[in-house]
């Protein structure tokens, strides 16, 4: 396989290495000016829904389990938009490019963040195989 998928937070510090800067935030990080932005793109249909993210955080009743919101998101994901943006990404991925997903500041466990769903459906795409997280 080509490169690997790296995932971080957006202000996480920029490294030489990080390829392709991708926010895949539903919500852009509020009163970061262009200028400062550290990514190199942001795709916004890539990151999970405001009532999955509401959902998650109890917002209007408990929170959701982790393994709900995985089901959620991965569901969300087979919109036709997601899927284009997944398997492009998959095959940027194949062919060597460097992909860093970045997610929320607040978002200190990658094990439980969609980034690192998100990765792993970009690393089957880029395999050519089904889409698992």
């Amino acid at each position: 396989m080509g490169a690997p998928i790296r995932t971080k937070r957006w202000n996480d510090p920029v490294e030489p290495d990080d390829g392709f800067r991708l926010l895949i935030c539903r919500i852009r990080p509020r009163g970061v000016p262009a200028a400062k932005e550290t990514w190199s793109d942001w795709w916004a249909e890539l990151g999970p829904s405001r009532a999955l993210l509401d959902a998650f955080h109890g917002k209007h009743g408990p929170p959701i389990a982790w393994e709900a919101y995985v089901a959620r998101y991965l569901e969300e994901m087979r919109g036709a938009q997601q899927l284009w943006r997944i398997r492009d990404l998959g095959r940027r991925a194949a062919a060597g490019e460097v992909l860093t997903l970045l997610c929320s500041s607040a978002c200190h466990d990658p094990a439980h963040c969609h980034r690192t769903l998100l990765a792993r459906l970009i690393e089957a795409a880029a395999r050519g195989g089904p889409r698992r997280a």
